[in-house]
């Protein structure tokens, strides 16, 4: 089905969806869809999104959050990130010894220029809103990579071996103590004495919001 024969509101989806990877690097959601189109009803974005993949216009993998994919994307561009568990962006809470993992068949996928090189990446959905002031809310997807070597106001998740308990913070080092500081006017640092007892799972490399 050729473009000039796409109905308008066809042809409106497929031209925001390709605006929105353009900006963002990953596709938008069916409420992003709806709101930026005028359509209120997420099932008639989903009809005509099943309608556009039925044409070979785009692709739908509905095992991966955000799973649109443009007919003519470039696969090699693209990279598919496990979705392994959850992060707390509050006060740090016990993880259990088994922690809550979304799946393997649960992911995300983003263009390379985004997220950069390699293959170590992996994604964890945020919980708690104490680093909202740096745009990551409750139920955003962040994108981490392994990072042994930590820098002052690095984003991390860290696990705090004493405690068995994790969280999402800004990172400082500050002599003898380490600060981990929320992006939220309404929290306190959170002040270790003791760095052993912190293990760096990772650093932010990319925010999926998940509006």
């Amino acid at each position: 089905m050729p473009k000039d024969r796409l109905s308008g509101r066809q042809q409106a989806i497929l031209e925001f969806i390709t605006g929105f990877l353009e900006e963002n690097g990953y596709p938008p959601t069916i409420r992003e869809i709806g709101k930026a189109c005028g359509i209120t009803s997420t099932s008639v974005v989903n009809y005509n999104l099943n309608k556009l993949e039925r044409d070979g216009h785009l692709s739908r993998d509905r095992e991966v959050s955000r799973g649109l994919r443009l007919a003519d994307a470039l696969p090699g561009n693209l990279v598919r990130i496990p979705l392994v568990g959850r992060i707390v962006a509050s006060e740090p809470v016990p993880m259990p010894s088994d922690p809550a993992v979304l799946g393997e068949d649960k992911g995300i996928e983003l263009t390379r220029d985004i997220v950069g090189v390699g293959d170590d990446l992996f994604a964890l959905q945020v919980k708690g809103d104490s680093m909202v002031d740096a745009m990551i809310g409750d139920g955003d997807i962040v994108i981490m990579r392994p990072h042994p070597n930590v820098q002052n106001g690095d984003l991390v998740a860290v696990w705090l071996t004493d405690r068995e308990e994790t969280t999402l913070k800004r990172i400082y080092m500050e002599g003898p103590l380490v600060r981990l500081q929320p992006a939220n006017p309404t929290m306190q640092p959170i002040y270790i004495d003791d760095p052993s007892v912190i293990q760096v799972q990772g650093r932010v490399v990319a925010v999926v919001r998940q509006t």
